[in-house]
């Protein structure tokens, strides 16, 4: 097995996310799902083996919506996806095509849709999705990836009718399913639409559902199969692999990076040069595992008075040898003027563990990953 780090994964290739799946399909035999991870969980390799293997009564259909910029490009897309199922049986969306027709007065043709139909965007979403839904007799999974992204590119109006608009769907024709994922959390996007006075809930018809980073079983497996496939040199090639897996906190991304930088070194693979290669890649902004995207998201999705208690939490927490107390907490980080108030503690402590910095068992907190500490305290070193 090669490396391939930051690449698509053939969904043969994708270890350890057997039973996730197996779980996800079961789920969505009642309801749509809200698949929340860490950016580089793999989150768009499970979606594509669920949409490669689907079973026969299932029709899925996927789409990257990160670089979507309005409600229009987001329905010419969703009728693109429509148009080319429907082509394999001589068929065409009529709905839409009629719709477009009537709107522009003259024959529709291609996916392209014309300005004239932005402000009919939700009309033309849905007729798509009937012209889906009446076309076939199966159930309709739609695999839409970073979600959040879209959403965020589109302005806080067009958010809230198209959140609105897609909950309407799915009530409207039961047997569709949709997938969202994102590699920021709906939560940001939803808190921005809310102050911006939106009331609904349009996501509380779904299942949230995490994805977490590969078993220790799993992981040490992955890095094993890429150590023999890239034929790293090793003198225990298990201890390695379960070395490489332990401190990468089993996340499948970065045992791919690793695994390229010991071949390009010269292909040995001793706990030294393992050791190196994690401190060099942690410290290094030029390096693919983009590190630095932990501390940017910080400004980007905390506001003014929020972003204080983020960075002074995280400082605190990364410097401790071990899981705090909220009152350990927060009488560490009242010391700074800017972080007294309690209240706003607790908030800010919710928001990170919304976003995978941290999580709380038997009361206390502690980073979710040893790796992102280890980064984070060298920030601060």
């Amino acid at each position: 097995m090669k490396a391939n780090p930051g690449g698509a994964i053939a969904p043969a290739e994708v270890m350890g996310r057997d039973k996730l799946i197996v779980d996800l399909w079961g789920i969505l035999e009642q309801q749509s799902v809200i698949l929340s991870a860490e950016r580089r969980m793999g989150k768009t390799s499970v979606i594509k083996k669920m949409q490669a293997e689907a079973t026969a009564d299932k029709l899925p259909i996927y789409r990257d919506l990160e670089d979507v910029k309005s409600p229009l490009e987001f329905v010419e897309k969703v009728f693109k996806d429509v148009e080319d199922y429907l082509t394999g049986f001589n068929r065409t969306a009529k709905k839409t095509r009629g719709l477009l027709e009537h709107l522009g007065g003259a024959e529709f043709s291609g996916f392209k849709l014309p300005e004239i139909a932005a402000p009919h965007w939700k009309a033309l979403l849905t007729e798509t999705i009937a012209d889906l839904v009446e076309n076939q007799d199966r159930r309709v999974i739609l695999f839409w990836d970073e979600v959040p992204y879209m959403l965020d590119n589109i302005g806080d109006a067009a958010a809230m009718e198209l959140l609105d608009t897609l909950r309407s769907i799915r009530q409207m024709y039961p047997a569709v399913r949709m997938v969202y994922t994102g590699s920021i959390g709906l939560h940001h996007v939803l808190g921005v639409l809310r102050k911006a006075g939106y009331t609904n809930d349009p996501i509380n018809d779904m299942y949230v559902q995490d994805v977490p980073p590969l078993s220790v079983k799993d992981a040490t497996n992955l890095a094993r199969k890429l150590l023999e496939g890239e034929n790293i040199q090793t003198p225990d090639i298990q201890g390695t692999a379960v070395f490489i897996a332990d401190k990468l906190s089993n996340i499948p991304f970065y045992i791919h990076h690793l695994i390229v930088k010991l071949k390009l070194r010269g292909g040995l693979g001793d706990i030294p040069a393992i050791e190196q290669i994690i401190l060099d890649c942690l410290d290094d902004p030029l390096n693919p595992w983009k590190m630095e995207h932990y501390r940017e998201r910080v400004d980007t999705y905390y506001d003014e008075k929020q972003r204080p208690y983020a960075l002074n939490l995280l400082d605190f927490l990364a410097a401790a040898g071990d899981s705090l107390s909220f009152d350990e907490l927060f009488a560490g980080i009242k010391q700074e003027s800017e972080t007294q108030d309690k209240e706003m503690a607790r908030k800010v402590l919710r928001f990170l563990e919304q976003d995978y910095y941290i999580y709380k068992k038997d009361g206390r907190y502690q980073f979710r990953y040893p790796l992102i500490k280890k980064y984070w305290k060298s920030l601060r070193c």
